[in-house]
């Protein structure tokens, strides 16, 4: 149990048997720090943590206030965070995977060998030559018509019904997340979150002065629904940022019922849905998963994709099929970024409008399927003792969960020594949660060096046991 949850259980238990009352304030930050010995962070998450559970809530300039006596309810599976700070430790891992000499196992991108060269050199040549002065104009938000159109007939041969017209092409589907964000949130605002959580979504967060509430995801049953639920009641949200094929970082798919239950609750409590869909096309299955935006009814739906993972990460190629709020997200990539490479859109107009991607597409699942399934073959058979590997179809993320009380930091700071990057748990939480946990990449392929490297790793890990 993590120190803030020592903190608030016993707190729980003080309110419980009456220590503090209702409409009492608990002592300060500072004042309890000092009584308990606990950091004034510590302090402070496990106040956030009481504050999500309703049994006390937060007064500006008041502190907090005891709301109700506690129930005993099982262990929450929901968290609020006013403050949200990650951007330096997600630069420091990033910079580690730059190295040309490391085997990066922590990169968020497939194997670049797998993507088609050839075939995109020549789209990029063929766009080149039809380049006119003209071309920049005509691809100014919401993008190139042909590429807009290409991405909704995709769509319709899944049976998701999209319009050209609600697309806009953006650089890459980081900026149309948070293009998204912006249009349904003001500075202050509650949104809710996964944990564990891409990190980019806790950098745009923390750029745009955003309050998080955390619901817990598995890595073996998905997202948290009734916590979902919790979480609309509790307070009041105005987004939900979710990845509901592939998650990132545990890999998790939501069934179609899933998706079902969390549309409805968007729906019942008004809250904007934005879906990072980035993995969608690297499915294993016969037939490609459905977003969650396919079975809202009439709700406030913001889909983002890219090409980013399945056809090349360079182009910086994403969209958003942003429903209502497409002319608004227009106007603020105006503001911002202006428009998205004329050339480049250009060139994937060129490479879609041929079969190429298709076959692609199947070669690239058959080797990511292929490659995952060795490397977790590999690390069975070295951490089965001491951690267990989640694997799930499609996508290519591999989440390690070690056990007992091991630091993936100290793996992560062992595995640069070997020349391997991991992403450590700390990456995808505002909390210690996930500190014994790591997300591994298994799009590389394996050789006697690499695998070498990762004997060398086990040992290291089992060595903190």
């Amino acid at each position: 149990m993590a120190k803030y949850e020592v903190l608030a259980h016993q707190l729980k238990e003080q309110i419980e048997r009456g220590v503090w009352v209702e409409n009492e304030k608990l002592p300060s930050l500072r004042k309890q720090a000092a009584q308990t010995g606990f950091s004034l962070m510590t302090v402070l998450h496990a106040y956030q943590m009481l504050e999500s559970q309703g049994i006390v809530s937060s007064q500006e300039r008041s502190g907090f206030l005891v709301t109700a006596k506690a129930s005993n309810s099982s262990k929450e599976r929901v968290q609020a965070t006013e403050a949200v700070s990650i951007n330096d430790f997600v630069y420091e891992v990033l910079q580690a995977s730059r190295d040309p000499h490391m085997f990066s196992l922590g990169f968020a991108y497939p194997d670049p060998s797998l993507y088609p060269r050839q075939h995109l050199n020549k789209s990029i040549a063929a766009a080149a030559q039809q380049i006119s002065l003209t071309s920049a104009m005509d691809n100014l938000p919401p993008g190139n018509l042909d590429l807009r159109k290409i991405i909704a007939k995709r769509y319709a041969a899944k049976g998701v019904n999209i319009s050209p017209d609600e697309i806009i092409i953006t650089a890459g589907a980081l900026e149309a997340l948070n293009l998204s964000l912006q249009a349904c949130t003001t500075p202050g605002d509650w949104v809710v979150v996964e944990s564990p959580v891409f990190y980019g979504t806790l950098q745009a967060l923390q750029r745009l002065g955003l309050k998080a509430i955390t619901v817990t995801v598995s890595p073996n049953t998905g997202l948290d629904v009734a916590a979902l639920e919790r979480a609309f009641k509790n307070h009041n949200v105005k987004a939900c940022w979710l990845m509901s094929n592939f998650q990132n970082p545990v890999g998790y798919s939501l069934s179609d019922v899933q998706k079902q239950q969390v549309a409805a609750l968007l729906d019942k409590y008004n809250v904007a849905l934005i879906e990072d869909d980035v993995y969608a096309e690297l499915y294993a299955d016969k037939r490609p998963p459905l977003p969650i935006k396919h079975f809202m009814k009439e709700g406030d739906s913001m889909l983002c994709s890219s090409f980013s993972k399945s056809l090349v990460a360079g182009y910086r190629i994403g969209w958003v099929a942003a429903g209502k709020r497409a002319l608004e997200i227009q106007k603020q990539q105006l503001m911002s970024t202006l428009a998205t490479s004329a050339p480049i859109q250009l060139a994937l107009v060129d490479y879609l409008s041929t079969k190429n991607y298709e076959s692609h597409l199947k070669q690239l699942r058959k080797k990511l399927i292929a490659r995952k399934k060795t490397i977790t073959a590999l690390l069975t058979d070295l951490l089965s003792d001491v951690a267990t590997i989640h694997t799930h179809s499609g996508g290519y993320f591999l989440w390690v969960e070690c056990r007992g009380h091991v630091d993936a930091m100290a793996i992560y700071k062992e595995a640069l020594r070997l020349h391997i990057t991991i992403a450590p748990g700390k990456l995808f939480s505002l909390t210690n949660e996930f500190n014994h946990c790591f997300r591994l990449n298994a799009s590389f392929a394996l050789n006697e060096a690499k695998r070498n490297q990762l004997l060398k790793l086990s040992l290291f890990i089992k060595s903190l046991l």
